[in-house]
């Protein structure tokens, strides 16, 4: 029993520094978060309790625009991260001259600052003195100035171009990291009995690569669902509220508003809305170690 007792005391002693880590930095705030929510906080000394009135105020029409532009913008992203990922962790993985300088060429996008990668963009997409505008009237293609910012569509694609190219490094790396875990001999034994690349692609690398595509569509979604730089940088949610996501609009609202009640009832939607991304994440592995296991 003495034993017994003193080993369940050291695991708690070793565990404690992380639980209270947890406690400190994640749980606390998350209910000081909540609390805030069902308050009329905001720059007056004193909050009163108004129950679930800021949470009735987030579903009116305009919010839910904000929520739809959020779920189409982050899944636009996502989308053309994994395309352009995959296919680049593939050519990467190409046994063709200047492979290594080809790999190195990559990470630039994800090594840069990202305030400076954003403001880049920004001169870029900028319609007087830009490249991307010059390049188009150059090229016969406009007839003046473009300023891509300056209008919804234009603006709303160019922010999601922007987090294409801050995020397709990490994923083609992480792709690429995953194809070469693959075994060389099911490559040759396929090559063998006469099958074309793209059946070999299609039956070999995509199924052996869909926990690593899972887990970065996961990790990708979670930090494009979040992503408030790219956004404020270039465009501060407009014009016109056409590049307004959630986390811009709860900026707004908490912080540009001094509506801290406000703010925190959608701070905790964000919050819920991530917590189901990860229980589909965390389902769809299981599945994937059940089908494993059976195979």
């Amino acid at each position: 029993m003495t034993q017994s007792r003193a080993a369940w005391v050291f695991a708690w002693a070793l565990l404690a520094p992380a639980i209270l880590y947890v406690m400190v930095i994640v749980a606390w705030p998350l209910v000081e978060t909540f609390r805030l929510s069902v308050t009329n906080a905001s720059l007056r000394p004193t909050a009163d309790y108004v129950g679930w009135d800021n949470y009735a105020k987030i579903f009116d029409r305009d919010f839910l625009e904000i929520i739809l532009r959020t779920f189409t913008w982050t899944f636009c992203s996502v989308a053309l991260k994994m395309v352009i990922g995959t296919c680049g962790a593939v050519l990467l993985n190409c046994a063709v001259p200047g492979r290594n300088l080809f790999r190195i060429l990559t990470m630039p996008p994800w090594i840069v600052p990202m305030a400076i990668g954003i403001f880049m963009w920004g001169w870029m997409y900028n319609g007087q003195f830009g490249m991307i505008s010059g390049l188009l009237q150059r090229f016969g293609l406009v007839d003046g100035p473009v300023a891509f910012l300056a209008y919804g569509n234009s603006a709303y694609w160019a922010t999601i171009i922007t987090d294409v190219w801050i995020g397709v490094p990490m994923v083609t790396i992480y792709f690429l990291a995953a194809i070469q875990a693959i075994p060389r001999d099911l490559y040759e034994a396929a090559w063998t009995d006469g099958a074309s690349r793209w059946y070999r692609f299609r039956r070999i690398t995509l199924p052996l690569m869909a926990p690593a595509i899972i887990t970065m569509s996961m990790l990708s979604l979670i930090a494009t669902f979040n992503s408030f730089d790219i956004i404020w940088i270039l465009t501060q949610g407009g014009p016109s509220g056409s590049t307004t996501t959630m986390i811009i609009d709860t900026y707004q609202t908490a912080i540009g508003s001094k509506k801290y009640g406000e703010g925190a009832a959608r701070a905790v939607v964000i919050c819920i809305f991530l917590s189901l991304f990860c229980i589909a994440y965390f389902r769809m592995t299981r599945r994937l170690g059940t089908a494993a296991d059976k195979a």
